[in-house]
């Protein structure tokens, strides 16, 4: 059989950055196994698997090429990209999507995507191993979140400085760490986000993270909006807005490749 899989840019406007996601419109359903693999395949951050169950309604799940995860902004944005881009979906109408997360939306204006996603909530705490620093770089604050870590460094310069030991971050990190600082005079926050221990060594440009990053500002500085630069190799930008106990992620997105998979699963 043939499944279609596409590749597409998440949060940039200039191809061959931000993060690059694979995304599946199922033709039918197929088991997790034969996602797993093919997320293992196509070997990016993520791969998105798409189910229609309605009119503008998908059921979607993720897959690291190690594991599925119950969140995953890039490659959210990335699917809603294609389905209004492809006229695939209307545009003047949301797209809702049924997620291990709960019910996620998108909408398409002025040629961004904008997610509805849930904040998620930070607890100041002190890392138990990265207490002062952080590969060298100073840490000047830090909180918990589930199985991940924010890390709070000086300056912009330092978060970009950051060159980690995969095998010590693996020790010493459950899934991820993020780290995070005060921006520039173009954006508001600079952060980067590692992640080893799920198959994803930095992730180009993280969603998720930015749901906590806005949570984590918001008690700090009473953030409520923020421009935000992923400092990865890639690159990336986002716009992220506190609503309530929800967050709006707005970005870009650039359509990169297009091809199937003939097997049989």
């Amino acid at each position: 059989m043939e499944l279609p899989l596409v590749t597409v840019d998440a949060f940039t406007d200039v191809p061959f950055s931000g993060n690059p996601a694979g995304i599946c419109l199922l033709p039918w359903a197929i088991s997790e196994q034969a996602m797993q693999l093919i997320a293992a395949e196509v070997n990016l951050s993520e791969t998105a698997f798409l189910e229609t169950i309605g009119d503008q309604e998908y059921k979607l799940r993720w897959f690291t090429p190690l594991k599925e995860v119950a969140l995953c902004g890039h490659a959210t944005l990335a699917a809603a990209y294609l389905l209004f881009t492809e006229d695939l979906a209307n545009q003047e109408s949301e797209i809702i999507f049924h997620t291990k997360s709960g019910i996620l939306s998108a909408t398409y204006s002025d040629g961004m995507v904008q997610l509805d996603f849930p904040l998620i909530s930070t607890e100041n705490a002190v890392h138990p191993y990265f207490t002062e620093y952080f590969f060298g770089q100073k840490v000047v604050g830090s909180a918990k979140l589930a199985k991940n870590w924010i890390l709070e460094l000086e300056n912009p310069k330092a978060v970009e400085y950051v060159l980690p030991v995969w095998s010590e971050l693996s020790l010493h990190s459950e899934e991820g760490v993020i780290i995070t600082s005060r921006g520039d005079e173009t954006f508001d926050i600079i952060s980067r986000y590692f992640a080893p221990n799920i198959g994803i060594e930095e992730d180009p440009v993280t969603g998720f993270a930015h749901c906590a990053l806005m949570d984590y500002w918001h008690k700090k500085a009473q953030k409520t909006t923020l421009k935000a630069y992923q400092a990865s190799k890639r690159g990336g930008v986002l716009e992220v807005v506190l609503q309530g106990n929800r967050v709006l992620l707005r970005g870009d997105a650039v359509k990169m490749f297009e091809g199937f998979f003939t097997i049989d699963l």
